[in-house]
């Protein structure tokens, strides 16, 4: 198991204590030679999976897209238009965050095989004071969602939400990036609060590997426009910095895209030292599946925090859209087994569906007779979210048995998935698409079940001797949640450090 010598840490200031992140390792590095991008959403609410088949719309359809009244910086609903036909995509939405509609989410992986991860990244104090009330544009949740639709790869998802930047503005909550990937490449794409329309590209290449912690750029030229291949941005990228005195561009000095337009310190130490870290096992051997499981699995980036975990393996040379594979764990991948789901995968078990647990608002009423049947299923995020609190509270105790199981549980489907895409294959060859997509689907439904069953016996064990051992700890306050900056609070297996 890849282990992280590194603890990740908390944001200060307006930013959230525990923030979406990417780690992105480019294809010539990769043992199986495609792209991997791989990662968490880290947020409080209801998570659930779905995939979205492909949908089509009459002329004229539109989607409505920004914020509201209740957000951090209070907003206004926009129309725009929607495209004749969307594509088909694997996606872990969630059900709340403050003044953005749901359901939200941060990405997934389309039919296309792009992939995309959604992470924070805080503008500078000035720009966020700029940005107009009420602010009108496109959030973060919509872009993800828009890429997912239409992107048919990573470089046209820069292009796509570059293109809805500058017509239709971007609602923010501070500051945002996105990191899109395909089997050949990978984008890292900021947009800025202030309502000004800014936003910044930068590609990162197949010899590459990136973490995103918050999301980075640094030194730009200021031609940057000039080489299309490498960047792509706003026009008055470079022109609002100067106009506030941001930069002079007679200094002689780079654009530092950090220092103008962001905190000005750059990549975080422990960014730094995973990203070398993931570079010095590189140089002893190529990266394999298995490995960047165990980094987005590690104590040190996976608790409490995490809805979900994902990795998305973007193979070069697949033949066929529905055979391009998303590994999720159903909540923070410290406790909870990847399962891998195909994009020919036609339906999710009704346990990984959604619930009424943490979603938005769903406590002031009695559940429908529609939802009836749905709800009465178990749900797998607490399953796991349960084995997480009585694994975490003893990690130095259950954490290495939870791991290796949840490991050689990973092993046997990675292992199974060629022998699985063979006899998919076959089918599809032979014209029977449906089939193939049957034989995806059963698999992947099967492991998702497997995986639960796997959960509640580890659950089963580790709840009995728990309370053997430790006894039981009742609270005691009648505070359930506590505060994003409160750190001690937070339910992990490992410690983490401040951001600076």
């Amino acid at each position: 198991m890849l282990i992280l010598g590194v603890v990740l840490g908390l944001c200060t200031g307006s930013d959230h204590a525990w923030a979406s992140y990417a780690i992105f390792v480019g294809k010539h590095l990769t043992a199986d030679g495609g792209t991997m991008l791989g990662g968490t959403g880290d947020e409080p609410s209801s998570h659930w999976l779905e995939i979205v088949p492909r949908k089509t719309y009459p002329s004229g359809a539109t989607i409505r897209v920004g914020v509201d009244a209740r957000a951090n910086f209070p907003g206004e609903f926009i129309e725009i238009p929607q495209v004749r036909e969307t594509a088909r995509y694997i996606t872990m939405n969630y059900s709340e965050y403050e003044g953005f509609p749901a359901p939200i989410t941060n990405g997934g992986l389309n039919e296309f095989g792009v992939a995309a991860r959604d992470v924070w990244s805080s503008s500078r104090q000035e720009l966020q004071d700029m940005t107009p009330k009420p602010q009108r544009g496109v959030n973060y949740s919509d872009l993800s969602r828009i890429v997912m639709e239409r992107a048919h790869s990573a470089r046209e998802a820069v292009e796509i939400v570059g293109n809805l930047i500058d017509r239709y503005g971007y609602a923010t909550y501070g500051g945002n990036s996105h990191f899109f990937a395909d089997a050949e490449e990978g984008w890292i794409l900021i947009e800025f609060a202030g309502g000004k329309r800014l936003w910044i590209a930068e590609r990162v290449g197949p010899d590459e590997i990136r973490m995103s912690y918050p999301g980075y750029i640094l030194e730009i030229p200021l031609d940057f426009a000039k080489h299309p291949d490498r960047y792509r941005g706003s026009r008055n990228f470079i022109s609002f910095a100067v106009e506030q005195r941001w930069y002079d561009p007679k200094s002689g000095k780079p654009f530092d895209v950090n220092a103008m337009y962001q905190s000005g310190k750059g990549r975080s130490p422990a960014v730094k030292v995973i990203e070398e870290r993931l570079r010095q096992r590189v140089a002893a051997g190529k990266l394999t599946l298995r490995e960047l499981m165990d980094t987005v699995r590690d104590p040190l980036v996976s608790g409490d925090q995490n809805g979900y975990g994902q990795v998305a393996s973007l193979r070069a040379g697949a033949t066929r859209p529905d055979q391009n594979l998303l590994w999720v764990a159903a909540t923070g991948a410290i406790t909870t087994p990847f399962v891998p789901y195909w994009i020919g995968v036609e339906k999710v078990p009704p346990e990984y569906g959604k619930h009424r647990y943490l979603s938005s608002r769903e406590s002031e009423g009695f559940v429908t007779k529609d939802f009836q049947i749905q709800e009465a299923s178990q749900f797998a995020y607490v399953t796991f979210k349960r084995l997480m609190y009585y694994t975490c509270d003893k990690p130095e105790k259950f954490l290495p048995e939870v791991t290796e199981a949840l490991v050689a549980f990973e092993n046997q489907s990675i292992g199974e998935i060629p022998v699985v895409e063979g006899r998919a294959d076959k089918l599809f060859i032979a014209g029977a698409a449906g089939m193939a997509r049957d034989e995806l689907t059963t698999y992947s439904n099967q492991r998702a079940l497997d995986a639960l069953r796997l959960g509640e016996a580890l659950l089963a064990s580790i709840e009995a001797r728990h309370r053997l051992l430790y006894g039981y700890r009742a609270p005691v306050q009648d505070q359930m949640s506590g505060s994003d900056d409160d750190r001690d609070a937070l339910v992990g297996c490992g410690k983490t450090l401040p951001w600076e």
